[in-house]
């Protein structure tokens, strides 16, 4: 990682004990104990228990640069003019096009998820972190890297152990997953995090506007309002599961807070120091060094001088000593690395999934359970187990997102997070996979219903009374109900029948008129508002008097019959005439 990223200053005491240890006297240094904002610190506030329980994280816990925002404040001083750059100016400075995939992912998730709040800033804190802004914005007029950025390989050498989940699409290790891109997601993650945020038609996980998009998007799942502090330490430690990373991350959230300013793209500070100090990085797109070849800004090795003649004291170099050969029957093979619960697990079997039923719009009350087993049926913990919704359809997991990731518990079991129903109906495919496992998915199917209704009532209970050939004084209006809640957009149907025995319309008697004033007595494609009211045109009478019937049905079965009566309007009879006199 070390050619990706740009130089580096080789610092070795930078260990990840040694960054902790720097966080945490920053962090007494700058915060008093309540920010600009008025959160509190990162390095006072303690997550909640909680808050590591992730379902992974977005970098597989990959290693993430460690140099610490400046003591002094980004924001430039009012005098500085055109005048030299004060100490602190240059780290605040993000790259153009960077800078610019930060706000807008910002803007798109205001839109999407307004309840998320998420601050642009908190990208850009956690780009910093991971990838030094793009390698100080090293990217093309479209936002893509100039050269991929990968992190070390999660062999479970000093990191995780993550195998390859991708065919190498996006890391290019068929063996092990690598964190890419500028915000260093694992292919597992982006597999269901990854977004399309420039229109191009694809999701690169080396395109900073995808991957920012990516990034906003995976911090604002599970309905978090990043304007809790709660939340945001959940957040972020879902990203990188670790204290430090997220003190660090909150450093630098800060630090943009109170001022940045845009750099041309390639012209960012590059970070110098980071938590595995250098170790297992990946070479990038150079060519690998090869055993013996010094490190980029190494010195070669010296030779040693040649023994003078007659010099006494001096010492003749000794021959170099060959190895043994290996025997060609008794290759050399490294050790497989110890088999982890993934590997172990054979099938997925429902664990007992109710039917999965719910009307449009409405939450479903019943979760689906998956349990991973061994070939011999022993249930396997600590498996991720990835619940994928799948086909054209407006179903979400609570939060909007159409893709979940849940940790087996000690029984084997992983329970995915409520679905939502959206308005699209019929049955809805749920597929249960293994992260990191080619065994057979479990698709689960749920059911979406028309909104129904199970009740109707009229609001008022005014008379509704008409003469012929005028105009009803009152409109009907009635509100529907289901098991005594409100119901909401229930489609709905009025028709003026013949009789109460006799569904059929009318043909005399009472009427509405369409856009052409025409008259009709049939209405359909009506829904019943927020508050579950549905209000009907005016209706109008034709000469015929009598009694008539408008009959108003929902889906669901709710039906309510109405009493129009139209008759001539009442004379008054004649005063008698007076009687004559005597």
């Amino acid at each position: 990682m070390a050619a990706q990223f740009g130089r580096r200053l080789c610092k070795g005491a930078a260990t990840t004990a040694v960054a902790a240890v720097a966080v945490a006297a920053l962090s007494a240094s700058q915060a008093p104990g309540v920010n600009d904002h008025g959160r509190q610190a990162a390095a006072d506030a303690t997550p909640s228990p909680d808050a590591s329980a992730s379902d992974g994280s977005a970098t597989g816990n990959s290693p993430y640069y460690t140099d610490l925002p400046p003591l002094n404040s980004p924001s430039p001083s009012p005098s500085t003019g055109t005048g030299p750059t004060t100490p602190g100016t240059s780290e605040a400075g993000i790259p153009a096009t960077v800078l610019d995939a930060y706000k807008k992912a910002e803007a798109a998730l205001r839109d999407a998820k307004p309840g998320c709040n998420l601050p642009w800033q908190l990208l850009a804190a956690i780009g910093r972190v991971e990838s030094g802004q793009a390698r100080g914005g090293r990217v093309n007029a479209e936002g893509t890297t100039i050269s991929p950025i990968l992190g070390p390989q999660l062999d479970g050498n000093g990191f995780a152990l993550i195998k390859d989940t991708d065919n190498g699409a996006y890391d290019g290790n068929s063996t092990y997953d690598q964190a890419v891109g500028p915000m260093q997601f694992i292919p597992s993650t982006w597999a269901w995090a990854g977004r399309d945020a420039n229109g191009d038609g694809k999701k690169d996980p080396n395109n900073i506007y995808d991957a920012a998009l990516a990034a906003g998007h995976y911090l604002c799942r599970f309905d978090w309002d990043l304007s809790d502090q709660r939340d945001l330490d959940r957040a972020i430690l879902s990203y990188n599961n670790s204290r430090e990373y997220l003190n660090l991350v909150m450093r630098w959230l800060e630090y943009y807070r109170k001022g940045t300013h845009e750099v041309p793209d390639g012209t960012g500070t590059l970070p110098g120091n980071r938590s595995d100090n250098g170790a297992g990085a990946s070479p990038g797109p150079s060519t690998p060094r090869t055993p013996g070849t010094p490190a980029a800004g190494g010195s070669k090795p010296k030779p040693s001088p040649p023994a003078k003649p007659g010099g006494g004291g001096t010492t003749k170099p000794k021959p170099p000593t060959t190895p043994p050969a290996t025997p060609p029957d008794s290759p050399s093979t490294p050790p497989s690395p110890p088999a982890t619960p993934t590997d172990t697990v054979h099938h997925l079997e429902d664990a007992g999934t109710a039917k999965l039923t719910a009307m449009a719009g409405d939450t479903f009350t019943k979760r689906i359970s998956t349990r991973a087993e061994t070939k011999a049926g022993k249930a396997v913990g600590k498996v991720r187990i990835r619940f994928t919704i799948v086909g054209d359809t407006d179903t979400t997991f609570t939060g909007g997102e159409s893709v979940a990731t849940v940790a087996t518990n000690s029984s084997g079991v992983a329970v995915a997070p409520a679905l939502q129903a959206g308005e699209k109906t019929g049955d809805v495919t749920v597929r249960a996979t293994v992260v990191g496992r080619m065994v057979a998915g479990l698709d689960y199917t749920a059911t979406v219903t028309e909104r129904a209704a199970d009740a109707l009532a009229r609001t008022g209970d005014a008379a509704l009374t008409c003469a012929p050939g005028g105009e009803f004084a009152n409109q009907v209006e009635v509100k529907a109900t289901y098991k005594g809640a409100v119901a909401d957009g229930v489609a709905a149907t009025a028709t003026l029948i013949k009789s109460a025995d006799d569904p059929t319309p009318n043909d005399k008697g009472p009427f509405f008129k369409d856009a052409d004033g025409k008259a009709v007595r049939t209405l359909t494609g009506l829904k019943t508002d927020a508050k579950g009211l549905l209000k009907l045109p005016k209706l109008y009478a034709d000469d015929t008097t009598g009694t008539f019937l408008l009959r108003i049905a929902t889906e669901g079965g709710a039906t309510l019959t109405v009493e129009l009566t139209v008759a001539a309007a009442e004379t008054s009879s004649p005063s008698p005439s007076a009687s004559p006199s005597a």
